[in-house]
């Protein structure tokens, strides 16, 4: 219940500063509420790519890419 509340607040704040709107924001929010780890899982590997010379952009949309599968079961 806490986690869910902290990752409300971060993920809030971190795409108001990126100028997402509220309904797309909620949408976020709730898939990475329902699975977690798979958005920790995201987050080291493109990690990763991005620490050996991947472009950040391109890194996330391989990453992506490679758990789309994973993602479209969350909405």
């Amino acid at each position: 219940m806490i986690q869910e509340f902290l990752i409300r607040k971060m993920l809030g704040r971190e795409m108001d500063k990126a100028g997402v709107p509220k309904t797309q924001q909620e949408q976020m929010i709730a898939m990475v509420s329902k699975n977690p780890e798979l958005f920790k899982k995201i987050a080291e590997e493109a990690k990763k790519k991005i620490d050996s010379g991947v472009p950040q952009m391109q890194a996330m949309q391989e990453v992506m890419q490679a758990h789309q599968s994973e993602l479209e079961g969350l909405k």
